[in-house]
């Protein structure tokens, strides 16, 4: 979050899950590529459906996934790929899970479209699976997942002219027109001619994309080079935070840690809002929209120094104006990290939130949100990804939340860092405390929807070629 007030409310009652997806097309196309399991691992699927028509209100195919092979297997590892024909080349599609043995909030659903089309297939449903999932032993199956997907619009959709679909089979069995990967090998089922899976496509996005790249190599927040490659620190008052509090430039410094310079947000207070000042970096274009946007972070749960407690908030996000209430071509994109709660939270959690629009006040909120309550302090890989059809978030090359259609960005946006206390409530003392949030770089490349691996590779690229700043993104 940006210049406005404690803006949150109930998020309980706010926000939405991040379960179903409203999504179209997918941005990255599949490539034809198979690749080949390790020793030992081995996957089955069965399949049954539960609309069985040759036209349906939604489509339902309901899979049970088996271990096969002779270890145990992470099912955060492990994707099916369902696939058909669209009903009209702009047709638009929703996913949704009815219920689960897993449970419905550790199965995700997203959408793509095939490389090489055939009679009976030019898209895929895409399932996979959180962490909270869990593993399968060998012999073990994930019990009943009743999904299904429909046409956004809620036209009926045809269905016996799709490659995956079987209306005869009622009852669960083994169904080789699925396919299933497992850690990016396929291990199970035939695709439709010439769109063998693989995960990450073998065929990346090349070098075309138009980039931000900075690795934060400064002297300090007055360096002039920070201020000519777009940078802004923000001195000026107001919110989020501690009504009072002030955001302090000279908290931003930059420090070498084994040969690599980062990028240090220092946030203190001794209780009171006068004491109390806020750090906060942002572009001073606002000109990202669509794309990949990525950045490593630490986050911190203790304090560097005094006592623990504050309802601190750790950010990486990307944000554009509130022109009016309830406005809606608002749009952000948040990782925030709360390590000691607020907001009604007791203790750490990491969420991110695709917004819509918002009222200030009364407060209302158009969002959608994931969440996850544990711990995050240390270095951590942080990946969106918005295309035309959803916007997905990474942790650590691991899928942590897919939010619909409905909330992707109507005008280009700013890249921010913050560090704030969203209150005064979490440590009443006044001695004083400070508290670091450190980044070491971040990565935008307009139009291409990259992997977290795709991005580790590119960032990996440019340091070796000694790039520490690129700027290739127009203004828009």
């Amino acid at each position: 979050m940006s210049t406005r007030a404690n803006r949150r409310g109930s998020r309980a009652a706010l926000a939405l899950t991040a379960v179903v997806g409203s999504l179209a097309l997918a941005a990255v196309p599949l490539t034809t590529v198979t690749a080949s399991a390790a020793s030992g691992d081995g996957l089955a699927v069965q399949y049954r459906t539960s609309a069985s028509g040759a036209t349906a209100d939604q489509s339902e195919p309901w899979f049970k996934v088996r271990n096969t092979g002779t270890t145990t297997v992470q099912l955060s590892q492990v994707k099916i790929r369902y696939y058909f024909k669209a009903d009209s080349p702009s047709a638009s599609y929703r996913f949704a899970c009815s219920w689960a043995v897993k449970g419905c909030s550790a199965i995700t659903g997203t959408f793509g479209t095939l490389a090489n089309p055939t009679a009976t297939a030019d898209r895929y449903l895409e399932i996979g699976f959180t962490s909270a999932a869990g593993s399968l032993a060998p012999g073990a199956d994930t019990g009943d997942m009743q999904l299904r997907f429909y046409q956004s619009s809620w036209q009926t959709l045809t269905q016996s002219d799709d490659y995956s679909f079987n209306g005869t089979q009622t009852a669960y069995a083994d169904w080789s027109k699925v396919t299933a990967q497992l850690s990016g090998a396929n291990v199970w089922g035939t695709a439709p001619a010439g769109n063998e899976p693989t995960d990450p496509p073998t065929d990346p996005p090349g070098d075309s994309g138009q980039t931000l790249f900075d690795d934060f190599s400064y002297t300090s927040h007055t360096d002039p080079a920070l201020s000519s490659h777009g940078w802004s620190v923000r001195s000026n008052s107001g919110g989020p935070g501690v009504p009072g509090a002030t955001w302090d430039p000279s908290k931003v410094t930059f420090a070498n840690q084994s040969g690599n310079t980062v990028m240090n947000l220092e946030t203190s207070s001794a209780g009171t809002g006068s004491s109390t000042t806020h750090t906060e970096v942002l572009t001073k274009a606002t000109k990202f929209k669509n794309g990949t946007y990525a950045a490593r972070v630490k986050f911190s749960d203790a304090p560097k120094y005094g006592p623990d407690g504050d309802h601190i908030v750790q950010t990486f996000f990307t944000i554009n104006d509130l022109k009016a209430p309830m406005a809606d071509d608002y749009a952000e994109y948040d990782f925030e990290y709360l390590p000691n709660g607020g907001w009604g939270e007791p203790a750490n959690i990491l969420y991110t939130t695709s917004w819509e629009t918002y009222n200030p006040d009364p407060w209302q909120a158009v969002n959608q949100h994931s969440e996850s309550r544990t711990s995050y302090a240390g270095w951590h890989d942080l990946v969106v990804t918005i295309d035309n059809s959803r916007i997905t978030y990474y942790i650590d090359g691991q899928h942590f939340g897919t939010h619909d259609a409905a909330y992707l960005p109507e005008r280009p946006m700013s890249i921010n860092f913050n560090q704030w206390l969203i209150d005064l409530n979490g440590q009443t003392s006044t001695t004083p405390r400070a508290y670091d949030q450190q980044v070491d770089y971040v990565l935008h490349v307009k139009d291409q929807v990259l992997t977290p691996a795709q991005v580790s590779a590119k960032i990996t690229s440019l340091r070796n070629a000694g790039t520490t700043f690129v700027d290739e993104v127009p203004a828009s």
